[in-house]
């Protein structure tokens, strides 16, 4: 008897538990689309709403995690100083391209249809980006990394079922590849688009 109220007492927290993550992946998205869209649409210069959206991403997207996900089996061939490079150039990559996307929306419509609890490192939260006059409804989906779940981050958005992360991913495989596994190739090309 002690046994089965044992395991019921175990099965509850982990399903409070569960519930707390997903409400807690919920209300990061809820926050972040309102905020964002918020930004968009005030009379804010575009370099002023371009400033402000990256200061969301900084605090809402793991980055870091991003951005050695996309290097692949690279990572673990770079030295110490390649990888303070790789971080720093890819979080100027990573915030100038997610601006440049977001700026040209004036008043972005999500809404937010469901979530799933992956597991205890992930859930997935789907959205609508809601159609208007100049383009179709997109679907989104969210995956959120929530290891530590007082600070869920953002790690993947995958718009009408292809993950950016994925994308972004085989674009950089690709670049070293060409160019007989040098990664310097790819640092180059980084900062090529970060100072256009």
């Amino acid at each position: 008897m002690k046994a089965i109220k044992f395991a019921l007492i175990i099965i509850f927290s982990i399903f409070i538990n569960n519930l707390s993550l997903a409400k807690e992946s919920d209300q990061l998205i809820r926050e972040i689309v309102d905020e964002a869209a918020s930004v968009l649409s005030s009379s804010k210069s575009v370099n002023l709403k371009i400033e402000t959206l990256n200061d969301i991403a900084e605090r809402s997207v793991d980055i870091n995690g991003i951005g050695m996900y996309t290097l692949s089996k690279y990572r673990k061939i770079l030295s110490d100083e390649q990888k303070i490079k790789y971080k720093k150039l890819f979080r100027l990559y990573f915030l100038k391209s997610f601006s440049s996307r977001l700026v040209d929306y004036t008043d972005p419509k999500i809404e937010i249809i469901s979530q799933k609890i992956i597991n205890e490192k992930y859930t997935i939260v789907n959205s609508i980006l809601k159609a208007t006059s100049k383009r179709p409804e997109v679907k989104i989906s969210w995956r959120i990394y929530t290891k530590n779940p007082e600070k869920p981050l953002i790690r993947d958005l995958i718009v009408e079922g292809l993950s950016l992360a994925r994308t972004q991913k085989e674009e950089f495989n690709s670049v070293i590849q060409n160019n007989e596994g040098d990664i310097n190739a790819l640092f180059k090309t980084l900062e090529e688009f970060i100072i256009k």
